[in-house]
């Protein structure tokens, strides 16, 4: 831990704030978070992450993490500047986008539609970076990253490696990269289409998403929907909907959502969602599973 500390100089800060970084905007701090910036930073410090001795965790814009009060024996990744880039490549009737982890998937959707750039419309409401988005598969809105990733550029072992989307082995809201894994930017494989299209279906999800998901602090969709079902139906089948625990409750207007009171505790929601979870086990037999990161509690997936 101390080279690392050492050597990073201002891009390592001790006993870090982590909970507010995320979009619960509670919870506690990280023993350390360290801040890169550029591939150079990556290869000076990326051999003393591994030798820290502390569980990594990658923090993008923390839209599925919730992470515990107080402090967490844990080492946070957060990646800026160079890794925030975005280009991209005519080949034949392909365009081929390359997107850096730390970049917005709706900054780059709204982008790449104003280029004429089409297929990725449906990012615009996911409220997270690519790298995060590569690690849990994220989707909406009829699609998900499995189906435009070429590959993606990860660190692992020491080393940035070329990881094909076949080997990502997406599936439903998870891929074969491990919590070690270090997404640097990624490949997608698009097409040329109607810019004043893109934009309008751009628009239709935006308003989609006020109509039908709260404001406020939140992270999104909390469980994963079974086969065959609807986690916010099972949700407010079994009573649920605006059922609160102390600063943590249940969205009234879409039941897989919770939110959090401003200067509330993380320690409210994890128990609210275990609650949740009991509750409709219990109305349904179906056991959720949770589309959120855990950091510092003791857990079911």
């Amino acid at each position: 831990m101390e080279p690392l500390i050492e050597r990073g100089g201002q891009r390592v800060e001790e006993h870090a704030a982590f909970g507010e970084r995320t979009t619960y905007r509670v919870g506690g701090r990280v023993r350390l978070l360290v801040t890169l910036s550029s591939v150079q930073d990556l290869d000076e410090l990326g051999p003393l992450l591994d030798q820290c001795g502390l569980p990594m965790v990658i923090l993008g814009n923390g839209s599925n993490l919730l992470v515990a009060d107080g402090e967490v024996a844990a080492l946070g990744v957060h990646l800026t500047g160079d890794f925030a880039g975005l280009s991209w490549l005519d080949e034949g009737d392909d365009v081929i986008v390359r997107a850096g982890a730390a970049l917005d998937l709706p900054v780059c959707a709204r982008r790449l539609a104003g280029e004429g750039i089409v297929g990725f419309e449906w990012a615009v409401g996911v409220p997270g970076t690519f790298g995060g988005a590569v690690a849990m598969n994220a989707g909406g809105h009829g699609s998900d990253m499995a189906a435009s990733v070429i590959g993606a550029s990860v660190w692992r072992d020491g080393a940035i490696q070329d990881v094909a989307n076949h080997d990502l082995a997406f599936r439903y809201r998870a891929s074969a990269l491990g919590a070690g894994d270090l997404v640097t930017d990624v490949s997608l494989r698009l097409a040329r289409g109607d810019a004043r299209a893109a934009k309008e279906r751009i628009s239709e999800i935006v308003r989609w998403r006020r109509e039908n998901q709260p404001g406020g602090a939140n992270a999104g969709s909390v469980f994963q929907n079974p086969p065959g079902a609807h986690a916010g139906q099972l949700i407010e089948q079994a009573g649920c909907k605006g059922l609160r625990i102390g600063s943590a409750a249940v969205s009234e207007k879409h039941a897989n959502f919770i939110l959090v009171d401003a200067g509330g505790r993380a320690g409210d929601v994890f128990s609210l969602l275990e609650e949740v979870r009991k509750r409709v086990l219990e109305s349904s037999g179906v056991t959720l599973q949770s589309e959120h990161r855990l950091i510092g509690f003791e857990a079911r997936p």
